[in-house]
């Protein structure tokens, strides 16, 4: 009976000597810190690995140094100008030191949610509407700016925040879609009109370059024809002075030839008179109504007798030559 009572002790010792063994051994994993508390007290903190720990007396409280993410809830802000506006965020931390995260503050997330509105609205009450659904990327600098110097002594380093939504009231989103709506409009009527006047322009252009070609192609056409008429005029000049030459020549050469004749056939007055008269006959035979007749043939007779003269002079000295010749009758009256 003690032998069995004895057994049964020795069991549920050996049993919750197990057990607070196991109790003692912890596991830190990679991305985690062990804090060791001692009788309450902080003794200190481990690193990653297998670690033992004596239950009861000591407690291991783990600590996650990834990345965390602080969704900030949705809240309504007046901006400069009066306007009620809905703002929410989301802030990125990483914890530096797991002991001043753990025994610096109470509650972390809502703490820096608490700390992400107020200044969400300190920031953007002091900015118009219009700068602030612009600013954005300013909000998100100067807000993780404030909180990464406010979590500073919590063991926190904020890497960046971000604004997800700014929703101004229905009745201002509707007047917002209209000024919206008008500014693409005008947008749409400048560039048609830019787009006519350019077509225009274009137009104008072409129609100034085709004048301009259309005069150039008149002017060559112009100088052209009248090259080719100064060219014609030319050629004909110099045929006409060429034929007038050529007759002017032969002309010459039969006044030469019937001068020659004439001296060489060395005619007597007689023969000029009778040559005369046949001339007037010739002219006496055309169909004229009149006829003018000189007055004093006589005279005429004379004359042809100092033609004669003159021929004879130049055909040489002969005897007699001097002696006057005999006037030739006067013909009768026609």
């Amino acid at each position: 009976m003690v032998t069995t009572v004895i057994a049964g002790v020795v069991a549920i010792f050996v049993f919750f000597f197990f057990f607070y063994v196991a109790a003692g051994v912890r596991v830190v994993r990679p991305y985690q810190r062990g804090l060791v508390e001692q009788l309450g007290k902080y003794k200190e903190t481990v690193d990653p690995g297998l670690r033992i720990i004596y239950p009861i007396v000591q407690k291991l409280r783990l600590v996650d140094m990834r990345e965390q993410v602080v969704d900030v809830p949705p809240q309504e802000v007046i901006t400069k100008d009066n306007v009620v506006v809905s703002v929410d965020a989301v802030v990125y931390y990483e914890p530096t030191d797991p002991t001043r995260l753990v025994y610096n503050v109470a509650n972390f997330i809502l703490a820096v949610t608490k700390l992400a509105q107020t200044n969400l609205r300190n920031l953007i009450g002091d900015m118009d509407l219009d700068q602030a659904l612009t600013s954005r990327e300013k909000i998100n600098t100067e807000l993780r700016q404030i909180l990464d110097d406010a979590t500073d002594k919590w063991g926190v380093r904020v890497v960046r925040v971000e604004i997800q939504r700014i929703d101004p009231p229905p009745d201002v989103m509707g007047a917002m879609h209209e000024q919206m709506k008008a500014e693409r409009t005008r947008r749409a009527v400048v560039t048609e009109a830019d787009g006519a006047r350019a077509a225009a322009i274009a137009r104008a252009e072409g129609e100034k370059q085709a004048a301009i070609l259309t005069a150039e192609g008149v002017k060559q056409r112009q100088i052209l024809e009248a090259e080719g008429q100064a060219q014609a005029i030319r050629a004909v000049a110099d045929a006409e002075q060429y034929r007038q030459q050529v007759v002017a020549d032969g002309e010459a050469a039969a006044i030469r030839s019937v001068y020659g004749a004439i001296h060489d056939g060395d005619p007597t007055p007689d023969l000029i008179a009778i040559r005369y008269l046949q001339s007037l006959e010739r002219v006496a035979d055309g169909r004229a109504t009149k006829i003018i007749v000189p007055a004093e043939l006589s005279g005429i007779a004379g004359s042809i007798a100092s033609i004669g003269e003159l021929f004879n002079g130049h055909a040489g000295s002969s005897p007699g030559q001097n002696e006057p010749v005999p006037a030739p009758p006067s013909p009768p009256a026609t």
